[in-house]
């Protein structure tokens, strides 16, 4: 069993590199501030959990992309203790300080690998053939110019049955007007961006029968939880 300090590497470089450059020293306070603006995440583990099927005779397989300092791998291994669980992340320093967290937690059923959400290839990445039960984004989309990609992506490797989760900001529209321009402004600094058109891709999904949308608010439109039930 690989332990949760084993990591793969499959290292694309300029992406890779910007996002070490972002988080090398912010990883380290990343966890304690995040807590009070990435909303509806405990929820949509939650959701996932309980839909993940029955452990005997086979162990349910998750996959989280974006998977930064393994905070929701670590919560979602609480709530699914059988589950084998991967975490792929663009950025080596964080996934160096999920290692770590890991090992704290002392979970061997979690595996690391890096690589690009457009680009997944669990085999080189994870060292697993896949497809998974579920697969999830927690605040990822966002950040991701290739979006479309990365959904395509990560569709790919969620078996028939399974589940594609997404929790990431919506448009903020039963809040203070105020509010929503501060907010998008300031996340607009880190790269971060309400993408209209990525929920309209999901629904287009939805639409499509490619999967079943299942769509709900959180904080009156502060974000969004989504969950596409693939077909069996």
């Amino acid at each position: 069993m690989t332990s949760a300090t084993e990591t793969t590497d499959a290292r694309p470089v300029d992406a890779a590199d910007r996002m070490d450059r972002m988080y090398r020293w912010t990883r380290y306070v990343y966890d304690a501030t995040r807590r009070y603006y990435l909303l509806g995440r405990d929820r949509m583990l939650r959701t996932l959990a309980d839909d993940l099927p029955p452990a005997a005779g086979t162990t349910p397989t998750v996959l989280e992309i974006g998977c930064g300092t393994a905070r929701n791998l670590r919560r979602l291994a609480e709530l699914a203790p059988a589950a084998r669980l991967y975490g792929l992340d663009a950025s080596e320093e964080m996934l160096d300080t999920a290692r770590r967290s890991l090992d704290r937690s002392g979970l061997p059923n979690v595996t690391l690998g890096q690589g690009l959400a457009e680009e997944v290839a669990p085999p080189a990445m994870l060292g697993t053939s896949g497809p998974f039960d579920a697969v999830f984004f927690s605040y990822v989309l966002s950040m991701i110019p290739t979006w479309e990609a990365a959904v395509e992506a990560a569709l790919n490797q969620v078996r028939p049955g399974g589940t594609l989760a997404v929790v990431d900001f919506w448009d903020q529209g039963d809040l203070p007007g105020w509010f929503r321009t501060l907010l998008q402004s300031w996340l607009g600094l880190f790269g971060v961006h309400h993408r209209p058109e990525l929920l309209a891709y999901l629904r287009t999904l939805d639409a499509d029968g490619r999967a079943d949308l299942t769509l709900e608010p959180v904080a009156y439109r502060y974000a969004y939880i989504a969950h596409l039930h693939v077909p069996a």
